[in-house]
C-alpha cells in the first residue's frame, strides 16, 4: 500500500486528535506503525478507517481510537516491560513497541499468535508473542511495569496483580452490564490499589484455555 503514510496521517488528524488524544509520542507512533500489515488480506483498504475489523476466530483489531485511548491511559514509557493479554493481530503490541516498551504478549489462539508474529516481523517490531492462556498471566517470575488486557473481563484477576511491579498499572475493559464494558485502570500504590474508571466500550470476551488446532481449521 503505497499511500499508507498519508492514510495514517489522515487517521490521526480526523480520528484521534478530534477525540482528545494529545500525547505527541502516541500520535507519532500511530503515524509510524503500518496498520494495514495487521489486518486480513483483502482488508488493507479499510485498515485506517474509524471502526474495528475482523481478523478471524471471532476476534477483531480494535478501532484506531480505542487503541490510542488504551495506550494513553496505560502510558507505557521507553524501557517499560509490558504484558499484553490477547495479542490479536499484533497492532496494539506494535504501537507499544514503537513507544520503546519491551512487550510480552500472550494469545490463546495459536493461529492468531503465529500470524501476529509474522505481522510484527514484517512491520519491524521485536515482540515476544507466546501461545498461552492470558487468564493465567505469564508463566515465570517476571514482574511487569504495565499490563494491558485487550478482551472484556469480569474483573482484574489476582494473577495479574501478582505479576505487577510496585506503582505499576493494569488496564482492562471490565464488564459493568450485559454487552457493556468500561476501562478500568488499577495502579499498585504503597498501601494497596488505586482504581480509576474511564471510557465505556465494547470488546470480545476474555476466554480461558487454548483454542485447539481442530477448532482453528474449522474456522479458517
Amino acid at each position: 500500500m503505497d499511500d499508507w503514510r498519508e492514510r495514517a496521517k489522515r487517521m490521526v488528524e480526523t480520528q484521534l486528535v478530534p477525540r482528545g488524544i494529545s500525547n505527541e509520542r502516541i500520535l507519532d507512533a500511530f503515524l509510524k506503525v503500518p496498520r494495514h500489515l495487521f489486518v486480513r488480506p483483502g482488508d488493507e483498504a479499510f485498515a485506517y478507517e474509524d471502526h474495528p475489523l475482523p481478523i478471524g476466530y471471532g476476534q477483531t483489531i480494535s478501532q484506531p481510537y480505542m487503541v490510542a485511548r488504551m495506550t494513553e491511559l496505560l502510558d507505557p514509557r521507553e524501557g517499560d516491560l509490558v504484558l499484553e493479554i490477547g495479542t490479536g493481530s499484533g497492532y496494539q503490541a506494535a504501537i507499544m513497541a514503537e513507544l520503546g516498551a519491551k512487550v510480552v504478549s500472550v494469545e490463546r489462539i495459536p493461529a492468531l499468535a503465529r500470524q501476529a508474529r509474522k505481522n510484527l516481523s514484517a512491520a519491524g517490531y521485536d515482540v515476544d508473542v507466546r501461545i498461552a492462556d492470558g487468564r493465567r498471566g505469564f508463566k515465570g517470575s517476571i514482574l511487569f511495569d504495565r499490563i494491558l488486557v485487550t478482551a472484556a473481563s469480569e474483573g482484574i484477576l489476582p494473577v495479574w496483580e501478582e505479576q505487577l511491579k510496585e506503582y505499576g498499572s493494569i488496564l482492562a475493559p471490565i464488564r459493568v452490564a450485559f454487552g457493556t464494558e468500561r476501562l478500568l485502570l488499577r495502579t499498585r500504590v504503597s498501601k494497596g490499589w488505586k482504581d480509576e474508571w474511564f471510557d465505556y466500550c465494547r470488546f470480545v470476551p476474555l476466554l480461558g484455555g487454548l483454542e485447539s488446532e481442530t477448532d482453528e481449521k474449522a474456522e479458517e
